[in-house]
């Protein structure tokens, strides 16, 4: 049964409605179960539907969706690995213009550098929370602290508005 799945944003793949994951896959390809194997361009991205029994099922992603390859050269080198070197290849909807030349992804770098400050925040916050706590002087009531802080405003705005005015 062959039905339309939404690729990407604007394309579409014409597959199975039903997916095999990596590990029954290689699961089947040990066994000599698979008989076949069509690798079928759409949009800017390869899919692949597995032949096996009287059954034609679409590869999928890890969360379940038909995993895309986005180079040929990825898609051959993972077949090749799970034992699978012979495929029919279908390039007709294949448009090599919608590949995007470059990937938005952030750099890893960035990422790391990102972790390590929250990480670091955490930790600090942590220990400011562990001191407050251990701390044995009786707690200030948030209104007495705020009337104090107002309190020293005040004054040093009329020190300052004397000093203006002489």
């Amino acid at each position: 049964m062959t039905v339309i799945i939404p690729a990407t944003k604007g394309e579409v793949m014409a597959i199975t409605a039903d997916t095999i994951d990596h590990t029954t896959l290689a699961r089947l390809v040990e066994a000599g179960a698979v008989r076949g194997a069509d690798v079928i361009g759409h949009g800017s991205g390869w899919g692949v539907v597995v032949k096996y029994g009287m059954t034609e099922r679409a590869l999928a992603a890890r969360r379940g969706a038909v995993r895309t390859f986005r180079k040929f050269e990825t898609l051959v080198s993972y077949l090749k690995e799970i034992g699978i070197s012979q495929y029919n290849v279908n390039a007709a909807d294949f448009d090599p213009q919608a590949i995007k030349t470059s990937r938005v992804r952030p750099d890893a770098s960035e990422r790391m550098r990102s972790a390590f400050e929250a990480k670091a925040h955490t930790d600090w916050m942590r220990e400011k929370v562990a001191e407050s706590l251990a701390d044995p002087r009786p707690n200030i009531p948030h209104r007495q602290v705020m009337d104090e802080v107002q309190a020293l405003i005040d004054s040093k705005r009329k020190q300052h508005a004397s000093k203006a005015a002489s």
